[in-house]
């Protein structure tokens, strides 16, 4: 795996900071007109509320926590949570927008990163589709070892949907496990982007030391709530 193509997602990361959210909310680029739009919204709707039915956590720990979409819903869960991302840009909007004192904020590297204690839940977005196959096993190992006994596991991704990109996106090269990215501005990144089909989700679990249930909306979400066996 080409270590350029992790420091290029890393920094459309930071560079896409400023209008990520227009993405989750279909905005400009990803307004697909009403009916689109709140096929999104309910299906968005679906998965938090998937989330929400873990109810009380005591420490959590989301992983590429982006500009607090979900760490919003998870700091209503949790007694403490940590949100870790690689980009400061993205951790400053998450902290500004949230100012929640129950979240500890961390930039760290996940290819890099090793937990230092154990959690009760470990929850992570948008974010497995962008390892790519030959770091997966080993991140997922440090997955399972950030975790308590029995603790909890929550992953939520993209499928293949076409909608749910920009409407001037690239054309996806299906084929591969590259994607390219454009901005607002124009600018093109190339990214990891892999789209799990639920059995495979599932079997990459198990071999995980993880008893996983996975689900999909109809047209957005991919979603896995496990427990660490």
């Amino acid at each position: 795996m080409n270590d350029d193509i992790i420091q290029q997602q890393i920094a459309y990361y930071r560079a896409r900071a400023s209008e990520y959210d227009e993405w989750f909310y279909r905005l400009n680029r990803y307004d697909r007109g009403a009916e689109a739009n709140q096929q999104w919204f309910d299906e968005a709707g679906i998965v938090r509320s998937a989330l929400h039915a873990l109810g009380h956590i005591g420490d959590a720990l989301e992983l590429a926590c982006g500009t607090g979409i979900w760490t919003h819903e998870l700091a209503k869960l949790a007694d403490h949570l940590t949100a870790i991302d690689a980009a400061e840009e993205v951790l400053a909007i998450n902290r500004a927008k949230l100012n929640a004192p129950n979240v500890t904020y961390q930039q760290v590297d996940l290819f890099a990163w090793q937990p230092d204690r154990q959690y009760d839940l470990v929850f992570f977005s948008f974010w497995l589709s962008h390892v790519p196959p030959e770091r997966l096993a080993p991140f997922l190992a440090t997955v399972n070892h950030a975790l308590k006994p029995g603790g909890r596991l929550f992953i939520i991704d993209s499928t293949p949907d076409l909608g749910s990109s920009a409407k001037n996106s690239p054309k996806r090269d299906d084929e591969g496990i590259y994607q390219k990215r454009n901005l607002n501005d124009g600018n093109l990144y190339t990214i990891v982007k892999i789209y799990y089909e639920p059995e495979d989700l599932q079997e990459k679990l198990s071999t995980a030391g993880f008893s996983a249930n996975v689900q999909t909306t109809d047209h957005y979400f991919i979603y896995a709530s496990g427990v660490k066996e």
